[in-house]
């Protein structure tokens, strides 16, 4: 019985180590584990739950031809003056650009036919478009998302767009970053994305 416990003692200090060795891992294993991100028929985000999510909804408007979903995508007015005259302007003139080209038997050889690749969205390198969306219009979040696409002439293109937080907590896009200068400072000057979506999110498919 002796000999035995003395065997056991000198295991012991092993036994110890793979024991914290097997806590460790699991643990990395539960942190390093990517939250999962519920996707359309599509294979991509969807709706204004996440950043990407609006990004490529605006993206589909186009794709799709579909105004409504351009117009329930894209933030709320906001400010005044000319800026907010600007964006309204802006947004009832890509309104009647997407049902003209929705009318057209064959779509313009340089619109987007499909999504080919989405990154993971990013802060703006500078603070003030955030502080300055927060102090003034409410707006809780500002980052951006680079989405590439397929157009229709056999082409590639790269479109940045400006993401919104507002204050009811749902993501939105701003189709029209120049007409607030405040709000995009820095946006064209950001180096380009490198972290795929899929580097951030486990994808998962909606139940039908």
């Amino acid at each position: 019985m002796k000999r035995l416990n003395r065997r056991f003692l000198l295991f012991l200090p092993t036994l110890v180590v793979l024991t914290c060795l097997s806590v460790l891992s699991g643990a990395a294993g539960q942190q390093s584990a990517k939250p999962k991100l519920r996707v359309a028929s599509d294979g991509l985000p969807s709706g204004h739950d996440t950043p990407e999510g609006a990004a490529c909804d605006l993206a589909r408007s186009f794709i799709n031809r579909d105004e409504k979903l351009f117009s329930s995508t894209s933030i709320r007015l906001y400010g005044g003056g000319k800026g907010r005259e600007e964006y309204e302007k802006f947004l009832q003139k890509t309104v009647q650009s997407i049902k003209a080209e929705g009318a057209k038997k064959e779509p313009s050889p340089y619109g987007p036919k499909s999504i080919g690749k989405v990154f993971a969205a990013r802060h703006l390198s500078k603070s003030g478009p955030v502080s300055f969306g927060y102090a003034v219009f409410g707006f809780e979040d500002i980052m951006f998302v680079d989405i590439g696409v397929y157009l229709y002439n056999g082409e590639r293109a790269m479109n940045r767009t400006l993401v919104i937080k507002d204050s009811d907590g749902k993501w939105y896009v701003d189709p029209d970053p120049s007409a607030s200068p405040l709000l995009s400072d820095g946006l064209n000057e950001e180096s380009a994305s490198v972290v795929d979506l899929t580097d951030v999110y486990e994808l998962e498919a909606q139940k039908r």
